[in-house]
């Protein structure tokens, strides 16, 4: 069984700096697309940054240049470093694992990360 454990979230205020660990168990882990999704009150779920097996990544425009995000396949862990932190960036952070693109995706709890003075 696939299981997510995110952590690193919190309060910091604007321009300030996150880093989000995600820790994966259950799976080999070497072989799963991971990515990092954002849900803010009243809003969608969206997607902020993927990273593939392969090493591939994409970000979604409104964090690009100030997110990045990173594996380690030793440590079974994904991360997403936030820099230039917004009061938009706002929003509880889901982990996210995916084998194949047909197959059911494994969500983490959720981080909540506030971007406030």
């Amino acid at each position: 069984q696939v299981q997510l454990v995110e952590s690193g979230g919190g309060l910091v205020e604007p321009g300030g700096s996150l880093r989000l660990s995600c820790a994966a168990s259950g799976l080999i882990f070497s072989r799963y697309r991971m990515a990092w999704y954002r849900q803010a009150p009243g809003k969608q779920r969206e997607l902020v940054a993927q990273i593939t097996d392969g090493g591939s990544i994409i970000y979604a425009d409104s964090v690009k240049d100030r997110f990045t995000i990173s594996r380690d396949n030793d440590k079974n862990t994904v991360y997403l470093q936030m820099n230039s932190l917004k009061p938009e960036d706002t929003a509880v952070y889901y982990c996210y694992a995916r084998r194949f693109s047909y197959s059911s995706p494994t969500w983490g709890q959720g981080t909540q990360v506030t971007v406030s003075s």
